[in-house]
């Protein structure tokens, strides 16, 4: 039987506010129009999430593996996508009935990127990430050898991903700043007409990048809530109370294996206070009292790895299941 209201789900199951959704799409898309955001679909890791992106005006898109480029390009989503993550055989790649630029940051990088078939790349730049990424002035050595090679070079790409997520407005200007800098330096060595950088938490204030690959954006959690940016918590993991105790906290069943918790603990809709998150259970002194056998929603602190826990996402509104979506870019 096809689940229609929320309480019919098997849970954990994971949901997305359908009202939510819609206004932070709009929202990105009004401040972010068109080729200005390059959405990052690692955030969802899924094609129906990714049409409705496509619907506000968006049609290239960042992919971090080469699963979800290909499960893009197969959804016919393949107009121009971006493997912002360096890859030593693309041989998946090169064949594939879409647009794919690869980013790549070194000798091997690059040569994998050729002997895959693929034809055009963006040169990595670290900008201050201990992560991917050259030597912001060995970018334009690494542009000759690409060229060299036959690809072409679209640009750079540089994240600034230290900054992103710091709750202090100020400081995460003054160091997107700085990234950005030595983004632009790499360019000037570089060419191209890409200049590809950002996330949700600099989409407002990264100006040097002509694209923006912000991905949170559409679903948003709880570490990006803090940051108090004009989109809404679109995503929960929805959960049965399993356990109560007299002394106080109840148990749910949803844990570590469905729930990203490198940012944190998560917070229960209604307020709440987590005390443990184990392999299956969340353990939580409740702000009003709950019953064994009551919803509840889990509100994740890390988007993008609570969704690649999840086979799907059910869209729902006041209660009603709207549509069911399958995460099918999961996997590698």
């Amino acid at each position: 039987m096809t689940a229609t209201r929320t309480e019919e789900l098997t849970t954990p199951a994971l949901l997305v506010d359908a009202d939510a959704l819609k206004q932070n799409l709009s929202a990105m898309a009004t401040a972010l129009p068109g080729p200005r955001l390059r959405p990052h679909v690692k955030a969802h890791k899924s094609t129906a999430l990714a049409k409705r992106q496509l619907a506000a005006g968006h049609h290239s898109f960042t992919c971090a593996t080469i699963r979800e480029v290909e499960g893009m390009a197969a959804a016919g989503l393949g107009d121009d996508l971006l493997l912002a993550n360096e890859v030593l055989d693309a041989s998946r790649l090169g064949n594939l009935d879409a647009r794919v630029t690869v980013a790549v940051d070194s000798r091997q990088t690059i040569e994998a990127a050729a002997k895959g078939g693929i034809k055009e790349v963006l040169i990595d730049v670290n900008v201050g990430l201990p992560r991917c990424g050259c030597a912001p002035e060995n970018a334009g050595t690494l542009a000759e050898m690409a060229r060299a090679k036959g690809l072409v070079v679209r640009g750079v790409m540089g994240y600034e991903g230290h900054a992103v997520g710091l709750e202090d407005r100020s400081l995460r200007q003054g160091l997107t700043a700085q990234a950005m800098e030595l983004l632009m330096q790499a360019h000037a060595d570089v060419g191209g007409d890409v200049i590809s950088a950002g996330g949700t938490g600099t989409y407002d204030l990264n100006t040097w990048a002509n694209e923006i690959q912000a991905g949170s954006y559409a679903l948003m959690d709880t570490a990006y809530a803090r940051l108090g940016l004009p989109f809404k918590q679109a995503l929960s993991v929805l959960a049965t109370v399993i356990s109560t105790s007299a002394s106080g906290f109840a148990v749910a069943n949803c844990g570590l294996k469905a729930l990203g918790m490198d940012h944190g603990k998560p917070d229960i809709d209604g307020g709440g206070n987590v005390l443990i998150v184990s392999d299956e259970h969340i353990t939580f002194i409740p702000e009003k009292a709950v019953a064994v056998g009551d919803l509840i929603r889990v509100m994740p602190a890390h988007v993008d790895p609570t969704v690649a826990y999840h086979d799907r996402m059910f869209v729902v509104e006041d209660g009603e299941v709207l549509d069911t979506w399958e995460v099918d870019l999961r996997g590698w």
